[in-house]
């Protein structure tokens, strides 16, 4: 039976930075064939769930987002799960839930105009390949980027932790080509971007065929005009060089911000986990990089009660991060995923105890969080104004350490401008616009 072609969508994008960057992808992609982006799925045509499948129970969330999907007359909007959840879910989703029509993978989204038309025909699309060609080729060009833009450069993971799904449902490392991303920098840049963040689940283990490495692409990137600034995120210890290290030191626009992820401040459990590095090893590398850029703001993830955790084993990680301080961090309970190693491990530590434990770690994190935020307190810095704030004049801007900051300011969204910080709290910071206080 065939259905009218969809001409409104909405885009539900959740979990991390890719999911929001393939998000935008795709919002590209339905707009270049003349769909409609639109802000509730209560009346819309085509509803995609971008989904994460990092989390407990991200495929019973799934279905259970789909089962809302209902418009008030009771019909239901054509439905497309994509991202990690329809790659490691696959053709068991509409087998679930039958009102799903459009099924594709992470690696495959460039193909859903095709699968949008093949469900109008009345037909069930689903992609979940892991193709060797590139998707990126098939992509449109990047329309009205903000003042900061995701930049994909890398995709997939080998590192294979014994926890995680990404190595099933992103596939393996791939680094796209140098000409490639320069290209679409230089476009972003040209678009509007004053700040490009450079996405991969180990962002730093980008490779050209040349054996150039991510901090010969930062130095590239560092010299196209009107570019001001760059991140890059997610990265591992293992892959942090020299050469990254020493960007931090000598490019301007690299922003003094590094999320390097330890997870835990134990070696049998990073051992266990499978995260090739030990304590002092990644205590190391945060030396180096702290004496290449004094200033850093370091950021990290932890999981607490991987399985077999003991109390000693949790002091460690509590150890860890009173030896980092860290500015920021993302904390969570360990979750069995299916088809990952940890699942079948024994000794799980039982749930009442991980959050005992998740309440004493974010504790710490979010004290160290605070008394980072309040260092800046009574400084001068620059801040990229990227949204309108709550308030009437006030507009939010991210800070070189990627905090947060409302100020009130006749400045346009898109510009950098001084501002003078006037106060602190634990997710944000306030200032005052220094030009504005000095008329």
């Amino acid at each position: 039976m065939t259905r009218a072609s969809p001409k409104s969508f909405q885009i539900k994008s959740y979990g991390c930075q890719m999911n929001v960057y393939d998000g935008e992808r795709m919002a590209g992609l339905l707009e270049a064939g003349g769909m409609i982006a639109a802000g509730s799925s209560g009346e819309v045509d085509l509803v995609v769930l971008n989904t994460c499948h990092i989390r407990e129970k991200a495929a019973e969330k799934v279905y259970s987002e789909i089962g809302r999907l209902k418009r008030e007359d009771g019909s239901r909007p054509m439905i497309a799960v994509a991202g990690c959840v329809a790659q490691a879910e696959g053709a068991e989703i509409p087998r679930r839930a039958p009102s799903v029509d459009i099924v594709v993978g992470p690696q495959a989204y460039h193909r859903l105009p095709e699968l949008v038309a093949e469900a109008g025909r009345g037909g069930r699309g689903i992609d979940t390949d892991m193709p060797l060609l590139s998707k990126f080729g098939a992509l449109p060009p990047r329309r009205r980027p903000g003042p900061s833009a995701f930049l994909t450069v890398q995709e997939g993971c080998d590192k294979f932790c014994t926890y995680c799904v990404v190595p099933y449902t992103r596939g393996a490392e791939v680094s796209r080509p140098w000409t490639a991303v320069v290209d679409e920098a230089r476009a972003l840049v040209d678009g509007g971007a004053r700040e490009l963040v450079l996405l991969g689940q180990n962002v730093n283990a980008w490779r050209d065929g040349d054996g150039r490495g991510l901090d010969h692409l930062i130095r590239a990137l560092d010299r196209l005009p009107g570019l001001e600034r760059i991140r890059y995120t997610t990265s591992h210890p293992n892959d942090m060089s020299e050469g990254l290290i020493r960007a931090h030191a000598e490019v301007g626009t690299l922003m003094p911000y590094l999320h390097l992820p330890v997870q835990s401040g134990s070696d049998r459990v990073l051992k266990a986990m499978n995260r090739s590095h030990t304590s002092a090893s990644y205590l190391r590398i945060i030396e180096r990089v702290r004496a290449a850029r004094p200033d850093i703001a370091i950021s990290g993830d932890f999981i607490v009660g991987f399985p077999g955790e003991t109390e000693t084993e949790f002091e460690a990680t509590l150890e860890i991060v009173r030896a980092v301080n860290y500015a920021q961090a993302y904390s969570f309970k360990y979750s069995p995923r299916p088809g990952t190693p940890a699942a079948q491990m024994e000794n799980q530590v039982p749930l009442e105890l991980m959050d005992e434990r998740l309440q004493h770690l974010q504790a710490l994190l979010n004290a160290q969080q605070l008394a980072f935020n309040r260092l800046r307190v009574g400084g001068r810095t620059k801040i990229l104004l990227e949204r309108a704030g709550k308030r009437a004049g006030q507009i939010v801007g991210k800070s070189p350490w990627l905090q947060s900051v409302h100020v009130e300011t006749m400045a346009e969204i898109g510009q950098i401008i001084e501002v003078d910080i006037a106060a602190a709290g634990p997710n944000s910071l306030a200032g005052i616009h220094a030009a504005a206080a000095a008329g």
